[in-house]
């Protein structure tokens, strides 16, 4: 590890850094190293700006307005294409070929007259001479045939008639008695049950009664009276006193607080009389359907709202 700073495997991670192919020349930064020297040094060329375009042959490269063509002639295509017509039917021989004979017109669908080849022979219409048909005679009959259409007739088909078997009524029933039996027999114990079986309550239903409820109270009837009650005398009238009642009278017992004398209101002219703000008055308003269509319509977007009759 050298003295004055880190060793190489800590600064680039290496064992030891090789050696650069130089001179020992110092690096210079990309700051100070000169660029395009050749951009700023000597006279450079000059632009004198574009010119615009007129009539005259100023702005472009060549002095002079070159031509596409010249000293052309006025050619004629329709002179062209005639005289190249001429030259060909030169080339001929003779005179034109026409046939020998017109044509022959056909004298029905399915007729060769007029034609080159003539008749076909695989589409004549003459019958090709075939052996003559031998039939493959009639079945062998190994027993005359039975009677009867097959249904509630016995014995008349190929196979032999099924044998009788008895088939008892309650044969299923019974079948699984014996089952139930033998699966019981081979139990060693009851039923497997969980103590944990679902219940409708944590605890005891406290609403559930199992004793026996006591009869039912029989409801005696009320005896109705043919004769009414009358009293044995007849009542006395109240004439202002206590002659009628089962007391008497009672005596007069003077009262023992004073009476509270209530002040009268004296009228003051100097203190005003409240009178309190009068409530809401009624006006006319509109209806809210006016309200909410004067909302949801307005100046903005009235023509993009469908209208509910079709017109």
């Amino acid at each position: 590890m050298p003295p004055d700073g880190k060793s190489d495997m800590e600064r680039i991670g290496v064992f030891k850094e090789m050696g650069y192919i130089s001179i020992g020349d110092k690096y210079t930064s990309f700051i100070y190293r000169p660029f395009n020297d050749s951009a700023y040094k000597n006279k450079q060329m000059l632009l004198g700006g574009t010119k615009s375009k007129c009539g005259l042959q100023t702005g472009y490269f060549d002095t002079q307005f070159k031509r596409i063509f010249e000293r052309e002639a006025f050619t004629d295509p329709v002179r062209i294409d005639r005289q190249y017509r001429i030259l060909q039917a030169k080339k001929n021989i003779g005179k034109a070929f026409l046939p020998s004979n017109g044509e022959k017109t056909t004298c029905g669908m399915g007729t060769y007259y007029g034609t080159f080849g003539g008749p076909i022979q695989a589409m004549s219409a003459l019958q090709i001479p075939r052996k003559q048909n031998k039939s493959a005679g009639k079945n062998f009959y190994t027993n005359p045939p039975k009677k009867g259409s097959g249904y509630g007739y016995p014995d008349i088909t190929l196979s032999k008639m099924v044998s009788y078997s008895s088939d008892p009524y309650d044969r299923a029933k019974e079948m699984l008695k014996r089952e139930i039996t033998a699966h019981k027999s081979m139990l060693k114990g009851g039923a497997f049950r969980l103590n944990l079986h679902p219940n409708e309550y944590f605890d005891g239903n406290p609403y559930k009664f199992d004793k026996p409820l006591p009869p039912p109270k029989k409801i005696e009837e009320k005896k109705h009276f043919a004769v009414p009650f009358k009293p044995s005398s007849p009542s006395k009238k109240a004439g202002g006193m206590k002659a009628g009642a089962f007391d008497s009278y009672p005596t007069y017992s003077a009262e023992p607080y004073g009476t509270k004398k209530t002040k009268s209101v004296v009228a003051n002219n100097e203190v005003k009389i409240f009178h309190p703000s009068p409530g809401p008055k009624s006006t006319p308003i509109k209806s809210i359907i006016s309200l909410n269509v004067n909302k949801a319509v307005n100046s903005t977007n009235y023509n993009r709202i469908p209208s509910v009759m079709s017109f």
